[in-house]
């Protein structure tokens, strides 16, 4: 990041509206490139890069430059995730309600099995609660998961789904990783069903294995096709 890059951030940050600004011209072109991962999706071209504009101003407010990152990679998902908001809750691609209300039951149902067992319940134990299938479990937490999950390790300090893909930090792969949910959504059911264990509960494969009723080679397994799938799909892009 130049020293002018960086006195311009300081100063938006501080609430310089002529700073802000500058930086928002300075970065249309960054904004645009994320918004066109959705186009086609009922919302206007024009509707998207502003609700991309929204996206950056946050990640202006909230960049730390002691993060260690590039500005432009810490912002590429602020600015993905507020166009994704916008479908999922307002726009033309949403999660259905039928999908958000079984998520809800999930949740219910983990917490008062927990307060019950004294332990996470496994995934045979949600689905005979619940009545829904280890796969319908996965697709409503992969679903309604914040993006945040992406960077989230797996098991104990394990690493994250992005970093399992190969990130490599330059802003072509922070661009890709905005459509990763729909590659994840692709898999075979079993398959994102350890995906979500993995990546998104952050559980190990043994702890994985022992939800899924299935053995830890098995899981291995799954989890070794699954990523060589996601790999394919977002670099086939």
């Amino acid at each position: 990041m130049t020293a002018g890059t960086l006195k311009s951030l300081k100063a938006a940050r501080a609430g310089d509206d002529g700073a802000m600004e500058e930086m928002i011209r300075e970065n249309s072109g960054l904004i645009w490139s994320v918004a066109r991962r959705f186009f086609g999706r009922g919302v206007e071209p024009d509707d998207l890069y502003q609700l991309g504009c929204v996206g950056f101003l946050k990640a202006v407010r909230g960049f730390d430059d002691e993060f260690g990152t590039q500005f432009s990679t810490y912002a590429v998902p602020k600015i993905a995730g507020e166009i994704r908001r916008f479908l999922r809750d307002d726009g033309a691609v949403k999660v259905s309600r039928s999908l958000k209300e079984r998520a809800q039951a999930v949740r219910a149902a983990r917490a008062k099995l927990e307060q019950a067992l004294g332990r996470e319940p496994t995934v045979s134990e949600l689905a005979e609660k619940t009545g829904l299938t280890a796969e319908d479990i996965a697709a409503c937490e992969l679903a309604t998961a914040p993006s945040e999950s992406l960077q989230r390790p797996s098991g104990d300090d394990g690493p994250t789904l992005e970093e399992v893909l190969g990130d490599d930090g330059q802003e072509e792969r922070v661009l890709e990783r905005v459509a990763l949910g729909e590659a994840i959504a692709a898999l075979p059911p079993r398959e994102r069903a350890v995906i979500a264990l993995r990546y998104f509960r952050g559980l190990t494969q043994q702890r994985v294995a022992e939800r899924m009723g299935v053995s830890q080679v098995q899981v291995s397994r799954l989890e070794k096709r699954a990523v060589m799938r996601l790999r394919e799909e977002m670099e086939g892009e």
